[in-house]
């Protein structure tokens, strides 16, 4: 919104030049988003509190601190990171750019099936709320969406090519298959999110993290400059979802404020499936598919714990974990949450840096 006011406006006030350059415009989405969710913070927690009373539903085969410590803590905080995310990104962001609308529909849509889930569980006092069939297929329609939108914005060959890491270049062409494809990641990187989401200020950590790294990936993938010296795959328009990241990265430090040891608030669904939307589909624009499994690896590790627990005990009656996702296996061992937390955080920010690693080994 601001760009189109002022973008006219140049000529006339030199300098509102600024407004052209990308990296001005994602840091002033970052600060915009920040200063958003740290005044709207408290009276969003005030009217999730008055309206869910005795706060989110505690599984009751979770571990047994989790009755005492998150008993009474409002949910559905996913709408204070929505919030100021998105305020920002119309503010800053080119909004004729069909990335950001693609990146937006995957974002809004995910987190509304987000909020169905989180409003059933309150409504029912129970841990269980859309059936998993249900939140699945809604967020696959949505995601098919966003699919046919980048693909028809993409040019040749890359719109339906998936980029090898490594390889200077090199493009997998998958014709019409690339469409299930970028919706597998755009759902799989949702939902992988969502399981981290169990401790306080465990999942939006390396949220940040990857929403950083995905700035600078969208940012050099859309210059051609920087894309050829790099020898990664010129996306042109991709660079504008570096608006989107630096609100996600303001947005969800914001957050962290009042979701640090011990929560004031949980992001519920509403917020991990649609940040994890939106990271996949952010990847799948800057064809960086298989770099987000790098990068989101400690998302991939919750969600392999998961698969392995489950296959593990249909086979043969055994757990392999003490309990699943693998950060409860952790409490379950004794492990203090903030220890688990800020381990955790290492990870993510270790496997970061070995994803922008890819940026250079060609």
């Amino acid at each position: 919104m601001l760009y189109h006011l002022l973008l006219p406006l140049v000529d006339q006030f030199t300098p509102l030049n600024l407004i052209r350059y990308l990296t001005f415009r994602a840091g002033a989405a970052l600060v915009t988003a920040l200063f958003l969710a740290f005044i709207l913070g408290p009276p969003v927690i005030r009217w999730l509190k008055s309206k869910q009373g005795r706060g989110q539903p505690i599984r009751s085969d979770g571990p047994e601190s989790h009755l005492l410590t998150k008993k009474g803590t409002p949910t559905m905080g996913g709408v204070l990171i929505l919030i100021a995310m998105f305020f920002s990104t119309l503010l800053w962001a080119d909004l004729t750019n069909a990335y950001v609308w693609a990146v937006m529909l995957v974002t809004g849509g995910f987190g509304l099936v987000g909020f169905a889930d989180d409003y059933m569980k309150l409504t029912r006092r129970s841990s269980g709320g859309l059936p998993g069939r249900i939140k699945l297929a809604a967020t696959v329609l949505f995601a098919v969406a966003a699919a046919a939108i980048i693909v028809l914005y993409t040019r040749e060959p890359l719109a339906t090519s998936l980029a090898i890491p490594f390889f200077k270049s090199a493009l997998l062409p998958l014709g019409w298959l690339f469409v299930p494809f970028a919706v597998l990641v755009m759902v799989g990187s949702s939902h992988s999110v969502n399981l981290t989401d169990g401790l306080d200020g465990l999942a939006i950590g390396p949220v940040i993290i990857a929403a950083g790294c995905f700035a600078l990936i969208a940012y050099l993938a859309g210059n051609s400059v920087f894309a050829n010296y790099l020898q990664i795959n010129h996306v042109p328009g991709s660079g504008e979802l570096a608006i989107i990241c630096g609100a996600l990265v303001g947005a969800g430090l914001g957050f962290l404020w009042f979701n640090a040891p011990p929560a004031m608030v949980f992001m519920g669904d509403t917020g991990s499936l649609a940040l994890g939307g939106a990271l996949g589909a952010i990847a799948v624009v800057a064809k960086h598919e298989l770099v987000l499994a790098i990068i989101g690896g400690l998302f991939v590790l919750e969600t392999v714990s998961v698969m392995v627990q489950v296959a593990s005990f249909k086979l043969t009656g055994k757990r392999v974990f003490r309990m699943a996702p693998l950060h409860h296996h952790f409490e379950k061992k004794g492990w203090a949450e903030p220890t688990i937390v800020i381990r955790f955080w290492i990870i993510a920010i270790i496997l970061a840096v070995a994803g922008l690693s890819t940026l250079k080994i060609r």
